[in-house]
């Protein structure tokens, strides 16, 4: 599956296992191919390399929120990523990599003290 179809498939696992966290849980799209103006005018709107695709505005375990980079394959994090990470972890965020919805899915549920299901 690509990385929007694991993306989807967590909104859809959160929608229908857990509603109450979509109003905490949203996607920040700074990803993707654009063409140069539609480029240019997110960047105008504050779209920034590096953000993670996912992020959950909710505090837990000592942590003000979380933030899932999905990446599919052998893909790895860019230099902005790793920076994004590392600053947002000085600043008291959770920052995770999930290759799978299912990883997601088992990031969210322990970060927020739930046992893990895939279901």
């Amino acid at each position: 599956m690509s990385e929007h179809d694991e993306q989807c498939a967590l909104f859809e696992w959160a929608h229908y296992q857990h509603p109450d966290l979509l109003r905490w849980m949203f996607a920040i799209p700074n990803g993707g191919q654009r063409n140069k103006i539609v480029a240019a005018r997110l960047k105008q709107e504050g779209v920034k390399k590096g953000v993670p695709d996912i992020c959950l505005l909710i505090p837990s375990n000592g942590y003000h929120g979380l933030f899932i980079e999905m990446k599919v394959g052998h893909n790895k994090l860019t230099p902005e990523q790793k920076q994004f990470f590392h600053d947002a972890t000085k600043q008291g965020y959770c920052c995770k990599v999930a290759y799978s919805a299912d990883e997601a899915i088992d990031i969210i549920d322990k970060y927020l003290g739930h046992e893990v299901s895939n279901e």
